[in-house]
């Protein structure tokens, strides 16, 4: 990944550039070779896919529409990227229903994975329409898609919206903000932290962490911290009126709950922090087939209009555009361009600086154990 802490990586419904790729060009399709071996294996294992997570309910109901054949066994879906990784290594010499195929991490999490020898290299049809710089150049992990870090507020509950992440330490907010995830283990967790750490005075980075941290242990001295993972259901019970998560998530979790109670989505005014998550496949799937034909179908057109229809930018989003094969309104449904203006997409050496002293660093700097 490049060093600087803006990837060349844009939206263009922002009115920013990509560097130049394969827009609009014929597109392979998987081999009948490939769709035959895995149809004989019968089944795909994936795990950490929540239903409401970037429209995964839809795009697996997608996959097992076009290869019936295919059982798609799916493990804890509220698992975080730490997890995945975990589930691979205790399950090296297992084929059974609790081996993971497939993985979809934070983007640390991938070079990590490859260094570890836990995946396998696969490049899917449309490889070169992946940016270079969102990809592992040997095919080991690719880019998925990508969103920003936002707040989901329970408006039944509160009346002043936080808009900064300093907000989120005054007396208002007593008892009410959670993380979706622990930060000790989950990718969206530890850049919730990156991101307050950067509204906090630090660079993306180490800083980052502990001024993220800093701030954390300001919100729960305060008594405003509360310390589970924070989701749709617990917005809507109450148990967390404001929830700090990927802003695809949280528009989702808003559409789900249809006005009860009442959400907004806000991106706060400092830190706003980007994200790109990842895909790769087990290196001991039990069905490396179907994990094959399960990442040609999320980085076919279809599978990538799939995650945009749920609210994340597909990393074929530029490419997808320029070729004219985004419907209009799937564009209206994405938040107002002006909100990720001062989006930073931070590379993967601050990410794994910032991750280092997050996960190392919460216990004693926070104190606050967060759990289910």
């Amino acid at each position: 990944m490049p060093s600087t802490s803006r990837m060349t990586l844009r939206i263009l419904s922002l009115g920013c550039a990509l560097p130049a790729l394969v827009a609009g060009a014929a597109l392979a399709e998987p081999s009948q070779e490939l769709i035959d071996a895995a149809k004989a294996e019968g089944q795909l294992t994936t795990i950490a896919l929540p239903h409401d997570w970037c429209g995964y309910g839809d795009v697996i109901a997608g996959f097992k529409a076009k290869y019936p054949e295919i059982t798609v066994n799916e493990l804890n879906p509220d698992a975080g990227s730490a997890d995945e990784l975990e589930a691979i290594r205790a399950n090296k010499d297992n084929t059974g229903p609790q081996a993971p195929d497939v993985i979809d991490v934070g983007l640390s999490f991938g070079p990590q994975a490859k260094d570890e020898g836990l995946i396998q290299a696969y490049k899917v049809s449309t490889w070169d329409s992946i940016p270079e710089d969102a990809k592992d150049a040997d095919g080991y992990w690719y880019g998925d898609y990508y969103g920003v870090m936002a707040f989901g507020v329970n408006t039944d509950l509160i009346d002043t919206m936080p808009t900064s992440w300093k907000d989120l330490t005054k007396p208002e907010y007593a008892n009410a903000f959670a993380l979706a995830g622990d930060p000790r283990a989950s990718a969206q967790a530890i850049i919730s932290v990156m991101a307050a750490g950067i509204a906090n005075g630090g660079e993306p980075g180490e800083a980052s962490g502990q001024k993220g941290m800093e701030l954390m242990a300001e919100v729960n001295k305060a008594g405003n911290f509360v310390p589970v993972i924070g989701k749709s259901a617990t917005i809507a019970q109450g148990a967390t009126p404001i929830v700090t998560a990927w802003d695809y998530n949280l528009l989702s979790w808003r559409d789900g709950l249809n006005g009860n109670p009442p959400v907004e989505v806000i991106i706060p005014s400092d830190g706003v922090v980007a994200g790109v998550y990842v895909q790769a496949i087990s290196a001991y799937a039990p069905h490396p087939n179907a994990a094959k034909l399960w990442m040609e179908y999320l980085y076919s057109d279809e599978g990538q209009l799939g995650w945009l229809k749920g609210y994340c930018h597909p990393i074929r989003f530029n490419d997808l555009v320029q070729a004219g094969k985004v419907p209009q309104e799937m564009l209206d449904a994405l938040p107002e361009a002006s909100a990720y203006e001062q989006a930073i997409f931070p590379s993967l050496e601050q990410q794994e600086a910032n991750k280092k002293v997050v996960t190392e660093g919460w216990d004693s700097v926070v104190g606050a154990a967060v759990a289910e």
